[in-house]
């Protein structure tokens, strides 16, 4: 039966959306992965942000307490509109095995990753949520040096975040810098080749800088590491994502455009436990 954009419905069900497109998606972006994730149902999350504690002080026995308030402000998160189309042969629109569902709905999750990494590391988006490079700069810059040479810069970033009451949970940079930053020795002066990062038990294959998983992503320009404390990075997800397929636009060729749309924001709620760490050659 041909496929038509009036009979045309959702290629895949609400829960092979999650199973395929969802799912995939958290796991593969870096944003994703570095923040707390929190769905959505509406247009905007709005997550209360308490700059200032009530005052406690210490009274005598029998008197009054004195009254004070917290300085309450929120970050509005709105969910962005990032939509993916590819064209695919109906007979693939038509298979409902889960090897050609996985198929159709790899190639979507990995350009909506690439696209939600980019805006996220980056600066400004067009129609979409600003980045990382677009937080004002300050003491939470730090330099590490004019080489990778050390690691005395994830240690101040980890001071930085304990300074706004968090912790870094990542640090990412390209995949250039990451491989600068394994290859530091231990003792470069003795010619040693034994590696500086630690090993983590738990996962052979991951990196780790001073404790913390160190990720890659190419979204990242080369020379610059981002510490990241997930609770201080809050990604909102909207629920409704959608896989569409429509016939019409490539009639004569028997195949069909399959769309994907998905809605995710971000906000930073205390930008200056977030650091910035570059070299300065």
């Amino acid at each position: 039966m041909a496929l038509y954009t009036t009979g045309a419905g959702a290629i895949l069900t609400p829960e092979q959306i999650g199973e395929l497109v969802v799912k995939p998606f958290t796991q593969q972006s870096v944003a994703m992965r570095v923040s707390t994730v929190v769905p959505i149902d509406s247009a905007s999350l709005r997550v209360p942000v308490v700059s200032a504690d009530p005052a406690a002080s210490f009274v005598a026995e029998g008197a009054e307490i004195t009254a004070s308030d917290p300085t309450v402000t929120e970050v509005n998160i709105v969910a962005k509109k990032l939509a993916a189309l590819t064209v695919i042969s109906s007979e693939l629109a038509a298979d409902s095995s889960p090897a050609a569902l996985g198929v159709v709905g790899d190639g979507i999750v990995r350009d909506l990753a690439r696209k939600t990494d980019a805006a996220y590391f980056g600066n400004t988006t067009t129609n979409g949520p600003a980045g990382l490079l677009s937080l004002a700069a300050g003491d939470n810059d730090i330099d590490a040096g004019d080489t990778w040479s050390n690691l005395d810069w994830a240690e101040a970033a980890k001071t930085n975040a304990e300074q706004h009451n968090t912790v870094v949970t990542a640090f990412v940079a390209s995949p250039a810098t990451v491989l600068k930053i394994a290859q530091i020795k231990q003792y470069a002066s003795a010619g040693s080749n034994v590696p500086l990062l630690q090993a983590d038990p738990t996962s052979p294959a991951a990196r780790v800088v001073a404790g913390v998983p160190l990720l890659s992503s190419p979204a990242i320009a080369d020379d610059i590491v981002w510490a990241i404390p997930a609770a201080r990075s809050v990604v909102a997800l909207r629920s409704g994502t959608q896989v569409v397929p429509d016939s019409s636009v490539y009639f004569t060729s028997d195949r069909v455009a399959l769309r994907g749309i998905l809605r995710v924001g971000w906000g930073f709620t205390d930008p200056g436990a977030v650091s910035k760490i570059a070299i300065t050659p």
